[in-house]
């Protein structure tokens, strides 16, 4: 479909529709909006290279990549960017990678914010009052985080419900019957993971349960972290009787602790993982399948970059807000907690 024909079908000059779909301030709402969803419904797909001459954008969404973290083997930031490379292929638009220094992370953010080289940026991982928010919303540039921060200012976001679904998946284990139960978590300092202890502390205290800080543990998503937290939460007397654990990354690791220990899963120790649904680790082809908390991480990105895309045709960040459910899938990894 042409520029043309989509504005015969809307009834709209060629020009209205060329300014709601690039968003131009002059253009109501309500209509850009109309526009927009036209452009959906019809699979409407601008000339990249004429838009971008026509609009002086570049046509490219950008992300910081910090140096030290190790992104591009982290299966979650992998599977996030996919997502957002689904969506942005439809408007043949780019993504612009840009490396960061441990010590200066706002070094790339304000590179990228003054530049030309992108026109909205994609956050992830924030922290509860994050720096990067109260930047950039100062300075004006557009952007949208994947999860959720206090600061105060209007700015797009959408998350999934953390609290929620640890609340959910610690009170299905108080429901089996266990007192004792791990959290292995991760790093204190970003959002997700405060809202996820909330959700773990709220279920034990609506049963009388006071969280002992010794089956608490933070740190890197990932296998050797869930071994290493396993394994201390193990050498406490009483143990655990079950675990809810922020990743499959970290649950492989708690498995691995648990056979290490001759521990059976779903019997001795109960685990439930949230699970991002990686292509390659399923939880239901685990022995034993696996419990999980789940929302694809893939499906997010995707999300995100339809919304920043439509954050560049005019919608307003404070209209982006998108608080996403997250599903319990109960499997043989829990059981009723043993007698000891």
């Amino acid at each position: 479909m042409k520029l043309k024909d989509l504005a015969e079908r809307l009834g709209l000059s060629q020009t209205t529709v060329s300014r709601a779909l690039n968003g131009y301030p002059e253009v109501s709402e309500k209509t850009r909006q109309r526009v927009l969803d036209a452009a959906r419904h019809f699979n409407y797909r601008p000339n990249a290279s004429a838009r971008r001459l026509a609009t002086g954008r570049a046509g490219a969404v950008g992300a910081v990549m910090p140096t030290d973290q190790n992104l591009l083997v982290d299966p979650h930031f992998v599977e996030f960017l996919a997502g957002i490379g689904e969506r942005l292929v439809e408007d043949e638009m780019d993504i612009v990678l840009s490396p960061a220094s441990a010590d200066d992370e706002m070094a790339s953010y304000r590179r990228m914010a003054s530049g030309t080289r992108v026109d909205v940026m994609i956050l992830s991982s924030p922290t509860i009052e994050d720096e990067r928010i109260a930047f950039l919303a100062q300075v004006g540039f557009p952007f949208i985080i994947h999860g959720r921060t206090e600061v105060d200012v209007p700015h797009a976001w959408l998350d999934i419900d953390n609290e929620g679904a640890f609340r959910h998946a610690t009170k299905h284990l108080t429901d089996l019957g266990h007192r004792r139960i791990g959290l292995i978590n991760g790093d204190a300092d970003f959002s997700y993971a405060v809202h996820r202890e909330r959700g773990y502390r709220d279920a034990l205290k609506a049963v009388g349960v006071a969280v002992d800080r010794r089956l608490v543990a933070n740190g890197a998503m990932t296998d050797e972290f869930g071994y290493l937290a396993t394994e201390r939460f193990l050498s406490e007397d009483p143990q655990p009787t079950a675990i809810v654990v922020g990743s499959m990354m970290l649950a492989l690791g708690a498995f691995r602790a648990l056979r290490t220990a001759n521990l059976e899963l779903g019997q001795d120790v109960s685990i439930i993982a949230h699970d991002d649904g990686f292509p390659f680790l399923n939880a239901d082809r685990m022995v034993p399948a696996m419990s999980t908390t789940r929302s694809p991480i893939r499906a997010a990105g995707t999300r995100v970059a339809e919304l920043a895309i439509d954050l560049l045709a005019g919608r307003r960040p404070e209209t982006i807000q998108e608080l996403w459910p997250v599903d319990l899938v109960i499997r043989e990894s829990t059981g009723p907690a043993p007698r000891r």
